[in-house]
């Protein structure tokens, strides 16, 4: 897909991107008071309507002033609040926001550097895929959701960032931290790779953060018309199978106050050849923004920014010990993280 394509696809999707907007209403923890009943006169008087009647009043803006007080929206909170949409989690390893929706997360923040990425205390065996019971039962995905599906339990933050503890590896597991993904050709290979680099970047940055997340883009039908279509897995069926990935990389010089190298990228959830250029994928970040409702880099300003693949060479090394790995039984592909 080429920038230009990719561009407008983007810009098409702008109200049909992965996650709304989220709305935030702060509460206190006060009992709800209903409001006051206004009075006429001084005397308190009601009807059986329950809105008093407005005797002897003929100002319009004193009638509006009084009949608002009667308006109070906030009073559903009493039986409790509806939200919220997505459901934050935070790790160790990671900080996750999830789509109730889709039953996948909307975006998954994670934070590597030299000494991190160098560790092994974690053990990938030792972890196991895992339900996140912190999501009601009636929004989580499920186990069940993913078997027989043909996807992968692709991981957003890869268990091989979270080497550093057992603790650390283990949060990478929860489903709130998994997409369906196309296995062979895709998760177990050329987004292995890309995660391979993401991790590569420690040897000249101290600091990189990385959000991960998936997207739902549309596509042009027949009629020439876009539309958003995508496949549900699970039983029922209710987990979103994204149509694209996003990346948003910020590879710091570890000064405060100083630089910070971004790189934004979406790749399809689909077969890739290992030979395709990372930069084929590099993308303006304003399109995933637009593309997921997520803004990601408010209060940088833009006198700290550069640009990652401008900084560094954005591409990918292919592995040859990964497709031996996959062959051997019994262990999991790296790509299945």
């Amino acid at each position: 897909m080429s920038k230009v394509t990719l561009g407008l696809i983007a810009a098409a999707s702008a109200a049909t991107g992965a996650a709304a907007t989220a709305i935030y209403y702060t509460t206190t923890n006060q009992k709800h008071v209903s409001p006051a009943i206004p009075t006429t006169r001084g005397i308190p008087v009601t009807s059986g309507s329950g809105i008093p009647p407005l005797i002897g009043v003929t100002n319009a803006s004193v009638k509006a002033a009084q009949l608002r007080k009667q308006v109070d929206p906030s009073g559903l909170f009493q039986y409790g609040f509806p939200g919220p949409v997505n459901d934050l989690a935070t790790r160790t390893a990671l900080v996750s926001a999830f789509d109730r929706r889709t039953r996948n997360p909307i975006w998954v923040a994670e934070h590597i550097t030299p000494e991190s990425v160098a560790a092994k205390e974690g053990d990938r065996h030792r972890s196991k895929f895992v339900e996140d019971h912190d999501v009601p039962e009636k929004f989580r995905a499920r186990l069940n959701d993913y078997r027989g599906s043909g996807y992968d339990r692709g991981h957003q933050v890869p268990a091989a960032d979270a080497k550093f503890s057992q603790d650390a590896m283990d949060d990478t597991f929860f489903l709130t931290n998994m997409c369906p993904q196309v296995g062979a050709g895709f998760n177990r290979d050329y987004w292995a790779h890309f995660e391979d680099f993401c991790r590569r970047l420690t040897s000249k940055y101290p600091s990189v953060r990385i959000v991960t997340g998936p997207l739902y883009l549309p596509r042009r039908d027949t009629d020439g018309k876009y539309r958003v279509s995508y496949e549900v897995i699970g039983n029922p069926p209710n987990v979103a199978v994204p149509t694209h990935f996003y990346k948003v990389i910020l590879a710091e010089d570890g000064v405060i106050g100083g630089t910070v190298a971004v790189g934004a990228f979406v790749l399809p959830n689909a077969v890739i050849d290992n030979s395709t250029k990372l930069e084929e994928f590099s993308v303006p970040l304003s399109i995933v923004e637009r593309a997921s409702g997520v803004e990601f880099l408010s209060k940088l300003p833009v006198n700290r920014r550069k640009e990652l693949c401008r900084e560094i060479e954005c591409t990918i090394a292919v592995r040859q010990f990964d497709d031996a790995r996959k062959n051997l039984a019994g262990v999991p592909a790296p790509g299945n993280r």
